[in-house]
């Protein structure tokens, strides 16, 4: 296929970038990312989560993960701040009697102190002092976090050297943040890994839907990035990147 082609599948992977939830489901089998972690999140949450306890999943997305853990819907609890999102939340999940709630990782929810015995975070925002507020005595948070230093060869072959987006998006601030508010730390762990796409235009779509870390970004405007990042393909038959993943287990004292 030639470059004039490929810029025309390069737009058409532009247009249909557009998420529904947290589904990645559209670059099936043209990339991967967090196959090797050195923990596994649904584990870990299945360890700590029993029958009866009251459960929060911050920052849900489309609510796919905490279905898949089929916890009783009456004492499970979701939020979520995106206006997509929230749409979709309200139509999946409130039906089942799970307590929805539209707001914001990092302002106050509106749940009453000492709701939760469990807190559930995977890659959003919270504050550590409304999650203390939010546990019971000896209650759970549990959060995996994209790191500070996520994806940056990729975001620099296309767009070059920028600021990180959230320098503070490391272990060591996390765990001196939970610290501080009185948060006692059960487990924590940072890992980088391999990211891979197996074509470009999976590359844009991805792109395009992480504007916060491809900001900016467009196939017009990275023409020839994205050539190159094609010659680099043909060569190497993969491009390649590096996530920055962090997990942090952290408890109420009783």
């Amino acid at each position: 296929m030639n470059r004039t082609e490929l810029y025309r599948q390069w737009l058409q992977e532009e247009y249909a970038a557009q998420m529904n939830g947290w589904d990645f489901s559209h670059l099936r089998g043209r990339y991967e990312e967090e196959q090797d972690l050195p923990w596994d999140y649904e584990a870990i949450v299945r360890a700590f989560l029993k029958p009866d306890s009251e459960l929060l999943d911050m920052e849900t997305g489309g609510g796919e993960f905490l279905l898949s853990l089929g916890h009783p819907w009456q004492k499970t609890s979701a939020t979520e701040g995106w206006p997509p999102n929230v749409e979709l939340c309200r139509q999946r999940l409130s039906p089942l009697g799970i307590r929805f709630q539209q707001a914001e990782g990092k302002g106050t929810l509106p749940f009453a102190d000492s709701s939760f015995d469990l807190i559930l975070n995977r890659h959003g925002n919270y504050d550590p002092a409304e999650i203390c507020r939010l546990l019971r005595p000896g209650g759970v948070f549990l959060t995996e976090q994209v790191g500070a230093r996520n994806d940056r060869e990729l975001v620099e072959l296309l767009l070059g050297e920028l600021p990180l987006p959230f320098p503070e998006q490391t272990l060591t601030y996390a765990v001196e943040a939970a610290q501080k508010v009185g948060l006692r730390i059960l487990r924590g762990e940072e890992a980088f890994r391999p990211i891979r796409f197996w074509d470009v235009g999976a590359l844009v779509w991805f792109a395009r839907v992480l504007p916060w870390e491809f900001p900016g970004f467009s196939v017009n405007t990275c023409r020839k990035q994205l050539s190159l990042a094609q010659s680099i393909l043909e060569q190497n038959g993969v491009l390649e990147g590096t996530i920055h993943r962090y997990l942090l287990v952290t408890e109420k004292p009783a």
